[in-house]
């Protein structure tokens, strides 16, 4: 399970002194937390990976978001924290699909739902999300499901 990676992880950086990656993990708990926090009132997803995994993506995209703000305002000793951040966060996430595997996914889902046009999208997004949610960043694939689409 990814929680206990990252628990071992947060171990693992206290013994060894970095500071950087142990401030960085403790964020990663205190989000999921937060996440566990949020669940018990609505529907809480069946498999406990993917919730972790929604929520390191989601926290790896709003480094990224502030990371681009950060460079843009000529910030850059705090856009490279943001970045390492963004390092050890993504030592946590299962390996992405490559473009041609995104590709080869969202073609395989056109096909079995038959799938042809724009007003298709939403279904075609919704099983490509159930097969392939902790594998797939839904933006990029959101962007792959468009140019299949159209």
């Amino acid at each position: 399970m990814i929680r206990d990676d990252i628990k071992a992880a947060q171990i693992a950086a206290m013994k060894a002194g970095d500071k950087a990656s142990r401030g960085a993990i403790t964020l990663i708990q205190s989000a999921i937390k937060n996440r566990d926090i949020e669940a018990r009132t609505g529907k809480a997803p069946e498999d406990d990976d993917a919730l972790v995994v929604e929520v390191l993506q989601k926290m790896v995209k709003q480094r990224r978001e502030s990371i681009d703000m950060y460079t843009k305002g000529g910030r850059q000793e705090l856009a490279d924290a943001e970045a390492a951040e963004v390092a050890v966060i993504e030592r946590f996430l299962p390996k992405q699909l490559s473009a041609e595997e995104t590709a080869a996914a969202v073609e395989a889902i056109k096909a079995e739902l038959g799938a042809s046009g724009m007003k298709d999208m939403g279904r075609v997004m919704a099983e490509l999300k159930a097969r392939h949610a902790t594998t797939l960043d839904m933006s990029k694939a959101s962007a792959a499901v468009k140019a299949a689409l159209s």
